[in-house]
């Protein structure tokens, strides 16, 4: 099979392993910086061309689309799937993920356990808002960030004040989430894998940071999870759309509560953690599933 990798680099960890696992099971791997894709959005034959050669005859494209490039890396992942090439993740469920409003929208809808979310416009409603997440201390999290970059905690009541209108003044969309204290700056990430959670670990944060992203310092050991927890992980992927995906899940007093679910889940620290090679099974899935036209949207939405 030819396999094309939507990456920036080669040297990622996450993408390395893709490309020796695709490799060890005797596939062609190709790594391409879907920045350097130009398109041409034709209606009987659309087309991807790649550092001036057209891409043709591609089994499956395994999308590693950074945050900051969400729209354009969405946008080429649409144009293969106009082209019926397999997409393990697709388009359209990419961008409902990055998007945290639409996405916590979505699994509330559904049922899933979630922290109290509150989102507004004016900062006339600021004390309101903060009310109806408990109070403080509570979470300000920008929409768009990722890797635990724009999450602050607010311990008071008028530094809550303070970060949501500076926030807003600054026009940034931001979310205010109650602070779950019983995860003692832990959570659980879950990998999900074709409908099954397939590897856990504990993230915990670093001394005097109560974020747990390994981006930050944190630290990641493995985890038996509960049912509940598992059943969260899958149900939560599922909503998404997402075949290959991380769940972080938060341990609370009523449950576990999804904080967000990561299409592009980095391997190295879940890999490291649990000593299984997840790249592996990630191409075993494509194995099983990457036909001609076998894609939900077929670019649609």
């Amino acid at each position: 099979m030819k396999i094309v990798i939507l990456s920036r680099k080669r040297s990622l960890y996450s993408t390395d392993a893709l490309v020796n696992a695709c490799e060890e099971h005797g596939h062609e791997a190709i790594v391409m910086d879907p920045l350097r894709c130009y398109m041409n959005i034709a209606s009987h034959n659309p087309s991807i061309c790649y550092k001036g050669v057209e891409v043709t005859d591609v089994d499956a494209v395994i999308p590693r689309i950074g945050a900051s490039i969400t729209f354009f890396g969405c946008a080429v992942v649409r144009q293969f799937e106009m082209m019926g090439v397999y997409c393990v993740n697709e388009s359209v469920a990419i961008s409902r993920s990055r998007d945290k409003l639409r996405s916590l929208q979505l699994l509330a809808r559904k049922g899933i356990g979630l922290p109290v979310t509150g989102f507004a416009c004016s900062t006339k409603y600021t004390n309101d808002l903060i009310g109806m997440v408990g109070g403080a201390p509570l979470v300000v999290k920008f929409i768009e960030g990722t890797q635990g970059i724009g999450v602050v905690l607010a311990e008071n009541t008028q530094a809550a004040q303070s970060l949501i209108e500076a926030f807003q003044g600054l026009k940034a969309n931001i979310l205010v989430q109650e602070y779950i204290k019983e995860a003692h700056g832990s959570d659980i990430r879950c990998l999900v894998v074709a409908g099954k959670v397939i590897a856990a670990m504990k993230r915990s944060a670093a001394q005097g940071e109560f974020r747990s992203n390994l981006h930050r310092g944190g630290t990641a050991t493995p985890i038996k999870i509960t049912p509940e927890e598992r059943s969260t992980a899958v149900r939560a992927a599922n909503i998404m759309g997402l075949n290959v995906c991380g769940v972080d899940l938060l341990r609370s007093n009523h449950g576990p509560v999804v904080m967000e679910v990561n299409s592009s889940p980095g391997l190295e620290g879940i890999e490291k953690a649990t000593g299984l090679n997840i790249a592996a099974q990630i191409i075993n899935f494509i194995e099983k599933n990457a036909k001609p036209g076998n894609t939900r949207t077929r670019g649609k939405g």
